[in-house]
């Protein structure tokens, strides 16, 4: 999705909208052009507001996102300004040129997430295609005491109750490694709770996060043995950005702590203890992973912080306020995290990896803040070690300036999540959280995100307490 295909189609878009504009009559020259040309500039400066107004993003979008959205837009002010008095093929030719300009806005917004890697998984999600290794919840029954044969676990989809949260959400799902499946009875494994981005599926992890291919890597070298996968739904529908607290967009906290947790214990044997579980979490995700760690430490012992925000944020201080918590501060103060370590009690048990995208914020680089680096080794996930720079403990360096959320500063020496996974690293470690700071190559985008999970699976697999032998050995 980010070769020849989407040049090939923006080709085809520019040179069908050249076509369609045409040369005309000087009214249409003078007028008409110059109205539709505004347009597509209004409706772009209009997006980029809107976009940074709401804190959609942190990595500064691509040039060609706003150019693609003015071009679209004045693509349909061509279409009805200039229907009257035009050729019936020009006509003809004006109707698809909308659609293509909204595919090229869509493949550069693609190519700027990396939402979609392939073409094939991107029908696989349109299409509703199966997810790797899903069965039926039927199947499982059939599959036990075949653990010791099995190379790869299992995904099952969950409708979960929603009974202490009232929180409408959609299907979920639940990895079930190989190990789970030997012997007559279940054994009691650790879990780990996967929460996706701002705008999300609970089966981003699986389908574009790559959260399968890499847990059942790890239980291949590990006789069959990893933790239960949960991926949860932290939104409702793919744009509701809850951040995972309660409040006006719903009691999406309440639902991973109180309905999803216990129902996987329930409903899958897996262990009940806070030291067998851990959050996992990208972008919006990773703010939840780690606030959900700090709030209840007697659910969750570990956690692992995915290019997060420095606490749950939909804009400014005030807007996330309004919207996310009906304007109550109080409200937000229970969800923020630096609040909420800072009147808590030191933590006993609890440990964080933080892990951000090393492109142009990492400190201790050519051009950037800070000293030398002092980390274990490259990218080399769990075949290789923990990957990854990283030091332990606290903050690296000295962080630049940081607003509320820590949102990227022009000409600041590093990128705000860097400086928001230091803040958080440092404050942690007062009250006693074990934490490591991690990069990882490229940008904010899924692909960052599978390295990251890669990268800290055999920790995290370790701080859950994964069986490391056989089952039944």
């Amino acid at each position: 999705m980010d070769g020849w295909l989407p040049l090939t189609i923006q080709i085809v878009a520019g040179v069908l909208l050249v076509v369609v504009i045409g040369w005309r009559t000087p009214r249409w020259r003078l007028l008409w052009l110059p109205v539709a040309a505004g347009v597509g500039l209004l409706v772009a400066l209009l997006a980029k507001w809107y976009v940074d107004a709401n804190a959609l993003a942190t990595d500064p979008a691509p040039v060609s996102l706003w150019v693609w959205i003015g071009v679209t837009a004045a693509a349909l002010a061509v279409a009805v300004l200039g229907w009257r008095g035009a050729r019936w093929w020009r006509r003809a030719l004006s109707v698809p040129v909308i659609p293509l300009g909204l595919l090229c806005t869509g493949l550069v917004l693609n190519q700027w997430v990396g939402y979609f890697p392939t073409v094939q998984e991107a029908w696989a999600q349109i299409s509703a295609g199966p997810l790797p290794d899903q069965v039926d919840a039927a199947q499982l029954s059939a599959l036990q005491g075949k653990g010791s044969t099995m190379t790869a676990g299992r995904v099952v989809a969950v409708n979960t109750p929603d009974t202490a949260s009232h929180f409408t959400h959609r299907e979920e799902y639940v990895y079930l490694p190989p190990a789970w499946f030997s012997g007559a009875r279940h054994p009691q494994l650790p879990a780990l709770m996967m929460i996706g981005g701002e705008f999300n599926t609970p089966a981003d992890w699986i389908r574009t996060g790559g959260a399968i291919s890499t847990v059942d890597a790890y239980a291949k070298a590990h006789h069959g043995q990893a933790p239960i996968l949960v991926f949860a739904d932290s939104g409702g529908s793919f744009n509701n950005d809850t951040e995972c607290v309660n409040g006006p967009r719903g009691n999406a906290a309440d639902h991973l702590t109180k309905d999803v947790r216990s129902y996987v214990v329930s409903h899958f044997g897996a262990s009940a203890a806070p030291a067998d579980w851990g959050v996992v979490g990208f972008s919006m995700g990773g703010t939840c992973a780690v606030d959900l760690a700090v709030m209840h430490p007697e659910l969750f012992g570990s956690f692992e912080d995915i290019a997060g925000d420095e606490g749950p944020i939909v804009g400014t201080k005030q807007l996330t306020i309004k919207d996310l918590y009906g304007g109550s501060e109080a409200a937000w103060a229970k969800f923020d995290p630096l609040t909420v370590m800072a009147a808590h009690a030191p933590y006993t048990d609890t440990a964080g990896w933080f892990d951000n995208s090393s492109s142009g914020d990492r400190p201790g680089g050519p051009g950037r803040r800070g000293g030398p680096n002092n980390g274990h080794g490259g990218n080399g996930g769990w075949q290789g070690g923990h990957g990854g720079q990283h030091r332990h403990g606290g903050a690296m360096s000295r962080p630049g300036p940081v607003g509320f959320g820590g949102r990227d500063i022009p000409g600041d020496g590093m990128g705000g999540q860097t400086a928001d996974a230091q803040k958080l690293c440092a404050a942690a470690g007062k009250k006693g959280i074990s934490c490591t700071l991690h990069y990882q190559p490229g940008g904010h985008t899924w692909q960052l995100a599978s390295s990251a999970f890669s990268a800290a699976l055999p920790w995290l697999a370790e701080r859950v307490h994964t069986p490391t032998a056989p089952a039944g050995a």
